[in-house]
């Protein structure tokens, strides 16, 4: 008898990601992420989760004006294999406006996923991305507990330092230190 042999798992890369896309092999309204190599499809947004990122989005923007890009739920490009679309990014200011392409990691000065039903995935899959492809920060809102997981010091095994914030706590960008929020405030 020959060897038995298991069926390949076909990983994509962006570039194949993006042609499937444009090809229409996704619904124009799917919310789908290249997360290492394999298409996720999200969850769809409900009114708690996005009015979280509109307030975060707005409070971001008022006190940082014009010293970065605020991003929300747009594409990061982790090479080669990678695209997800976090909730909101804290960009390096650029003149384009990253419209040349899509911000890499380097551009990035934080990453923040707001959960509800996807707290576990963020925790695990998204976490174990950022870190390995070097986003120096990312914050994990979780609407239900009212917490923000604070991810800083990126690893290939993750990251190395979790902070769990809440009420009254005070909270800042490694990035902009000055930028110092509490989770009340964020939250509302």
């Amino acid at each position: 008898m020959g060897a038995i042999e298991s069926p390949t798992q076909l990983k994509l890369t962006i570039d194949q990601f993006r042609r499937m896309a444009e090809a229409g092999v996704f619904a124009p309204d799917a919310r789908v992420e290249l997360i290492n190599g394999a298409v996720y499809e999200m969850a769809p947004i409900g009114s708690l989760h996005a009015g979280i990122v509109h307030r975060l989005a707005q409070k971001f923007t008022l006190r940082l004006g014009e010293q970065v890009i605020v991003g929300t739920q747009s594409p990061v490009q982790l090479p080669a294999d990678s695209e997800p679309q976090p909730d909101l990014m804290l960009l390096r200011a650029r003149p384009d406006y990253y419209i040349a392409c899509h911000p890499l990691a380097a551009d990035v000065l934080l990453v923040i996923e707001v959960a509800d039903s996807s707290l576990r995935f963020d925790r695990t899959v998204k976490a174990a991305l950022y870190a390995q492809r070097g986003i120096a920060e990312y914050w994990v809102v979780d609407v239900n507990a009212r917490t923000i997981e604070v991810h800083r010091d990126p690893a290939p095994a993750g990251y190395a330092q979790i902070r769990l914030l809440s009420g009254d706590a005070s909270i800042a960008p490694a990035a902009l230190p000055d930028c110092r929020f509490t989770p009340a405030e964020l939250l509302g």
